[in-house]
């Protein structure tokens, strides 16, 4: 037969293994306590009649403990599924624990509270993303940029073998189509059928463009003319010759002959620098291109002033 003092003097002035002992006071670490606390109302051990909650999982569950299934160590507790809804729960405890002893019905009421509140405060702290923070030793960073390394030789290594291959293919080394993949074949006439699109539009710019049509002028005869002083020579000649003609309309014969004279002269003498200077700038520069059209025109005409002088 179970006596609730007999139990409670051997443990509060003998051993109990549940006891923990500090410098103000005792605690007790048995898990049905409601309290936490070594005394004689809250020690579940020393009380045939005792009540608690539990929370497993998430969920809250009430523990109720009877004299009568003291000889039944097995079914010894009773447990009763609360709800999650804080008032609900709060209406079963009142009336599972009806007509228990108030202070077991304060203490698992506020025991309920407690344990709705951390339950809160899990679900909340669940829901928010934390940084973790870990440290990563030096000898593991140099293993990982080997790696690293390592990794994109072999992928460029990869890419030209697949250049190479894709090269061949095109070229028509292998006479038939064996069993390439199906995706870097794929890739491989997309990237011929581009190719060829391009050439195609790039030919039909050039249809397009219109021909451009310049006018340059050509300095470059007037400047030999200058340096030669070739043109100066021929303007007087021909001013000569176009006196000496209106002097032959208009005089006698003998006038004619002093013309002459006179612009063989002037010619010879005109001649003379001419000649000196082009020997000067032959041997300074480069020979230029003969005016083969303008001293024959003057020599043909000098040679129809002579035959009309003559008759």
């Amino acid at each position: 037969m179970q006596h609730d003092e007999v139990i409670w003097q051997v443990i509060a002035h003998g051993h109990c293994s549940f006891r923990m002992k500090t410098v103000t006071q005792s605690f007790c670490k048995n898990e049905y306590n409601v309290t936490g606390l070594c005394n004689r109302s809250s020690c579940p051990l020393a009380n045939s009649r005792y009540a608690t909650i539990k929370e497993i999982q998430g969920e809250c569950y009430l523990y109720m403990k009877t004299i009568e299934r003291a000889h039944m160590p097995n079914r010894l507790w009773q447990r009763v599924k609360l709800k999650k809804n804080y008032a609900q729960a709060l209406e079963q405890l009142d009336k599972h624990l009806e007509y228990w002893p108030q202070f077991l019905v304060h203490k698992n009421k506020q025991r309920l509270t407690k344990i709705t509140q951390y339950l809160i405060r899990m679900r909340k702290l669940a829901l928010k993303t934390k940084p973790k923070i870990m440290t990563m030793p030096a000898r593991t960073e140099k293993r990982e940029k080997r790696r690293e390394a390592k990794a994109e030789v072999a992928a460029r290594l990869d890419k030209s073998i697949e250049n190479e291959l894709l090269e061949r293919l095109k070229s028509g080394t292998y006479n038939d189509i064996y069993n390439f993949p199906m995706k870097q074949f794929e890739t491989a006439l997309e990237g011929e059928a581009e190719a060829e699109e391009d050439l195609e539009d790039e030919e039909e710019d050039e249809e397009e463009e219109e021909e451009e049509v310049e006018f340059v002028e050509d300095y470059d005869d007037m400047e030999n003319d200058l340096e030669d002083g070739s043109l100066g020579s021929v303007s007087e000649e021909d001013e000569d010759d176009e006196e000496d003609s209106d002097e032959e309309d208009e005089g006698s014969d003998e006038d004619a002959e002093e013309s002459r004279r006179k612009s063989r002269k002037r010619a010879a003498g005109a001649s003379a620098p001419s000649s000196s200077k082009k020997a000067a700038q032959q041997s300074r520069k480069k020979p230029k291109r003969p005016r083969g059209p303008v001293e024959l025109e003057y020599e043909e005409e000098r040679e129809d002033m002579r035959e009309t002088a003559r008759h």
